[in-house]
């Protein structure tokens, strides 16, 4: 195997993790708010917190991940997220809990940007789009993972024990990272004060801001319904049960899969730039979850399915905001750009997973987690992106 593509292989089994912890608590909703005793507004802030902590650490990421290497940060990161794991499994109440899903949060803060920084070293310009898109695609993986697989897991040995499996497949996969990734090329001028300097570029573009905003609620609003909110949705409004749940977070995991190479061919062979391909996206995203709301208890499966698939293949265009990002900064910047919007990338969902949480018990107090209550939010999410599609036709396509 060519290194390049071995280098991908490696990263995207992290990206794989990556996406496998951050969505575990949309199906094992139920056990945790048995064992760990929590409430809608808890198990929000739970889910939350690992998003609250991988955004965070966005911040040195982006002061350092050119001057010290993502090798280096990636390495440290599956340490961290070890412990987080192993902690969560433990865990015996809500504050136990918290802390393992804040370790976790921060131990694969850099499983993404960190890729993206060694695949755009190894691989030219004019593929980049493309095979971003193909290492979303294999993450997106560890969604699926997290849905039907992830049931049948727990079903068998329990929560606890599942997730220490996830953690031993998680060091399996460090051991070869350090084996077979070379230290990546360092970028000059990188220090603290070359990160500094390359923070005021980006803060001073309108573009980045337009970009983060994109990025923040498209993210924000999937990812707080993939990895928690659509489990409630589906079980405890809609009525089904915990693998036909799972059955459809498949559907919408397969839609990120399939979708997420074709924008990216589109964006290099089609569009010529992301722009177009994001845009589309984010607009098409808003009908489809609108579309959610039509649904109702006793829908069949196949059908709610439908409608997943549909709105997880909208979203995946949403990953091409990275390929933008790399097209109109210089080169010496393409680790701070890419983290910088990442940054809100990470903070959105935090934000929608508590407030949606924070909207569902009170505007719906009477019945928080009931039918209404989900399509009033989910009307919400669509009118944001709606919104944030059509101001995204304003940035520069280079």
């Amino acid at each position: 195997m060519p290194r390049a593509w071995r280098i991908f292989a490696i990263c995207a089994v992290h990206f794989f993790l990556s996406q496998l912890y951050r969505t575990t608590n949309a199906v094992l909703s139920p056990w945790l708010i048995a064992d760990l005793a929590l409430d809608t507004e808890s198990l929000g802030l739970l889910s939350a917190a690992f998003f609250y902590a991988f955004a965070l650490a966005q911040i040195p990421l982006t002061l350092w991940l050119d001057r010290v290497g993502a090798k280096r940060m990636m390495a440290v990161g599956a340490l961290l997220g070890l412990a987080g794991a192993l902690l969560f499994s433990f865990s015996r109440g809500f504050t136990e809990g918290l802390a393992g899903r804040l370790l976790l949060g921060v131990g694969m803060a850099c499983n993404l940007m960190g890729p993206l920084k060694l695949l755009a070293a190894w691989f030219p310009p004019a593929v980049f789009a493309t095979v971003s898109g193909l290492l979303y695609a294999a993450g997106t993986l560890g969604n699926l993972a997290a849905a039907t697989p992830l049931v049948l897991l727990v079903e068998g040995l329990g929560w606890r024990a599942a997730l220490q499996t996830v953690a031993l497949l998680h060091l399996l996969a460090l051991f070869a990272f350090l084996l077979w990734v070379p230290p990546d090329r360092r970028e000059a001028g990188a220090g603290e004060a070359g990160g500094m300097r390359l923070l005021g570029r980006l803060w001073r573009s309108r573009d980045y801001w337009i970009l983060s905003g994109s990025t923040f609620v498209r993210y924000g609003t999937h990812a707080a319904l993939q990895t928690l909110w659509a489990g409630p949705f589906l079980m405890e409004a809609l009525g089904f049960r915990p693998r036909e749940a799972g059955h459809i977070l498949l559907a919408l995991n397969a839609g990120v899969i399939a979708g997420a190479p074709l924008w990216g061919v589109l964006a290099d062979r089609v569009f010529g730039s992301p722009k177009g391909v994001v845009a589309c996206g984010l607009l098409g995203l808003a009908a489809a979850g609108a579309a959610l709301r039509v649904l109702e208890p006793g829908v069949c499966a196949a059908g709610a399915g439908g409608l997943f698939f549909v709105y997880g293949l909208f979203s995946s265009a949403g990953w091409q905001v990275y390929s933008h990002a790399k097209r109109l900064f210089p080169r010496e910047m393409t680790g701070a750009a890419m983290s910088g919007v990442n940054f809100f990338t990470m903070l959105g969902p935090a934000v929608f997973l508590q407030g949606l949480g924070l909207f569902l018990q009170g505007v719906f107090p009477e019945d928080p987690r009931g039918v209404e209550a989900f399509r009033g939010a989910l009307l919400l999410c669509a009118f944001l992106q709606a919104a944030i599609g059509g101001l995204y036709l304003a940035t520069r396509a280079r």
